[in-house]
């Protein structure tokens, strides 16, 4: 940071710091979730108080320019000026049947080609690798079991881990018992038993607008159907839309991520949390909570699982490793409520028991402290990166796009001007060996066609902001 004060100006010390800093963002030598220097650090810098500083800082967070991390010091916040945030879809007409598996296959298949900036992919602990402290937890296993962290373990799953998980939802203000703990092949396999507990063939699932694809691939495999209820960027899930559809329909079973959604990364406040569990328990409607992004909340403090405020069992929650530690373990879990019975059984039938090694390293990696330390670091630069994407669209996307602000996780979901199509957009990323996912696919009624989603949990560099810029210039104004 090369910048003087000038004394003999007659303006305050702390408003010239306030330029300064605000010169070097319009003239990108700061940028988007850069760190600023301490305030002791830039006090002697400067030749000033620390005082002087704190003041600048303070007026810099109260203009939105930067802000303050506990124990990690002052950022820059990204400068969006005339973007705003996604518009809610509205509400359908009636129940739908889902057909997407042919654009999903293509979707996949440019996120596993060698080479491509991978937009496409939600695999936020690319942002910052737990592979060096799983490999030590994997090497103490196999140090001490030898021979047993190879056999196939219990089909409800490795008992050390199951009470790792129930410590943890501790600190969430819930009380899990070690055996109610269901660990799964991945949180698709955690939601996939749990759909085949509440419903069945020909059911309508009620699922978020937009939500998860992977979700509507599932409904479309076991022959349901799925009833949109619009979701808002900002506040979640419209409670007056869903009390509205319940009325009009019958409804088997929710598929909601309340803590942080994907595409959109809503979230809800408890308060609205415990009023939607209260709303479909009183009639008697299963709740199947996705929670996979729950630990990559960027606020101060993890928001509480739906099945917290659950007073009949009915609400299922899923989760997993795959987004904050090991997408390659493919270990998740269930907690089924009162459908424990039945999710035993789905789970023999489906798999019958999930990698033992895999779940032993994580339990290990857990009682260690190490995955705590992890998801802490993961978060931080989860959030750096979400500034810079934002920043980076706003500056190289053309006007009129709409950009979500995740309250967490790792994706931004991206309304393009009206004349854009999201699916011919991803083909001519292709050419670019840029992969995204078109809006198409979190929606079984076509809606969201002019919309994409880009991952910002990757691993940042200067091509990946190359790779925004030729984004941008393929998008039509």
């Amino acid at each position: 940071m090369s910048i003087s004060i000038q004394r003999e100006s007659g303006e305050y010390l702390y408003h010239q710091v306030v330029s300064m800093v605000l010169e070097m963002q319009r003239s990108g030598s700061l940028r988007a979730g850069d760190k600023l220097p301490s305030l002791r650090g830039l006090s002697t810098k400067l030749d000033v108080s620390v005082p002087t500083v704190r003041q600048a800082y303070i007026e810099l967070e109260r203009q939105g320019v930067i802000s303050a991390r506990p124990k990690s010091g002052y950022f820059l916040k990204a400068k969006i000026l005339e973007v705003a945030a996604p518009k809610k879809a509205r509400p359908p007409c009636k129940p739908k049947l889902v057909e997407r598996q042919s654009l999903i296959e293509d979707v996949f298949d440019a996120i596993h080609a060698p080479g491509f900036i991978p937009f496409g992919v939600a695999n936020p602990s690319a942002a910052y690798s737990s592979d060096k402290a799983l490999a030590r937890a994997m090497r103490r296993v196999l140090s001490r079991a030898g021979a047993k962290a190879v056999e196939c373990g219990p089909i409800d799953g490795f008992f050390p881990l199951k009470r790792q998980l129930a410590l943890r939802y501790i600190d969430c203000g819930m009380q899990v018992d070690p055996e109610e703990v269901m660990i799964t092949n991945g949180g698709q396999e955690a939601i996939a038993i749990a759909l085949q507990c509440v419903a069945k063939a020909g059911d309508v699932i009620a699922v978020e607008s937009p939500t998860y694809f992977g979700v509507l691939e599932l409904i479309e495999s076991l022959g349901m159907m799925a009833l949109e209820i619009p979701l808002c960027s900002e506040r979640g899930l419209s409670m007056k839309d869903l009390q509205s559809a319940l009325d009009k329909h019958c409804v088997s079973a929710c598929v909601f991520s309340s803590s942080i959604s994907n595409p959109l990364g809503s979230s809800m406040s408890d308060q609205r949390r415990e009023a939607l569990v209260g709303l479909l328990e009183a009639r008697n409607i299963p709740l199947i909570e996705d929670d996979v992004y729950g630990d990559l909340y960027f606020g101060k403090q993890r928001g509480r699982p739906a099945k917290a405020f659950s007073r009949k069992g009915l609400v299922l929650t899923c989760s997993s490793f795959s987004k904050t530690a090991a997408p390659g373990y493919r270990i998740g879990w269930l907690l089924p409520g009162k459908y424990q019975a039945r999710a035993n059984l789905m789970k023999r039938a489906l798999s019958c028991s999930s990698p033992l090694l895999n779940q032993w390293a994580l339990s290990e990696f857990m009682a260690s402290g190490e995955y705590e330390r992890n998801l802490r670091m993961l978060r931080s630069v989860l959030q750096k990166n979400k500034q810079k994407a934002i920043a980076s669209i706003s500056q190289w996307f053309p006007d009129g796009t709409r950009i979500s602000d995740p309250k967490g996780g790792g994706v931004l979901w991206v309304e393009l001007p009206r004349s854009n199509d999201g699916t011919e957009l991803f083909h001519k990323a292709l050419g670019h060996n840029i992969s995204i996912t078109p809006g198409a696919l979190f929606s079984p009624s076509d809606k969201f066609k002019h919309c994409i989603r880009l991952s910002y949990g990757i691993d940042w560099s200067g091509k990946i902001e190359d790779g925004i810029k030729t984004l941008g210039s393929l998008v039509v104004p």
